[in-house]
């Protein structure tokens, strides 16, 4: 998974929001997430935060704190953005069988 400022923030939801909005404590972070909802590079957001242990903000949907008990969760994960691809392909294997299913019945 590429995530370079070239190849995903440009689709980032967040991209014409005020930044600071997305740096915030308390209830503040729940308005904040929900800038997230939705977004189609949500993934490749949180990838970059866990891959580069980013302490502060809301990234991919999620705030320092929860990004912190996903590191404490899950040491052994060595990519995030590899996980995340991965995961993200086998979801979008599970659609398609869906989807395929449903056209037969």
């Amino acid at each position: 998974m590429e995530t370079n400022q070239s190849s995903w923030r440009v689709n980032a939801s967040c991209r014409d929001t005020d930044p600071d909005g997305l740096f915030v404590r308390g209830a503040e972070q729940n308005r904040a997430k929900a800038v997230c909802l939705g977004c189609p590079v949500r993934t490749e957001c949180l990838a970059e935060a866990l891959d580069g242990r980013i302490n502060f903000g809301i990234w991919g949907g999620m705030t320092e704190r929860e990004r912190r008990a996903l590191l404490r969760r899950r040491p052994d994960v060595t990519s995030w953005a590899d996980l995340l691809e991965e995961a993200k392909r086998r979801f979008a294997g599970i659609d398609e069988e869906e989807d395929v299913r449903v056209r037969v019945s």
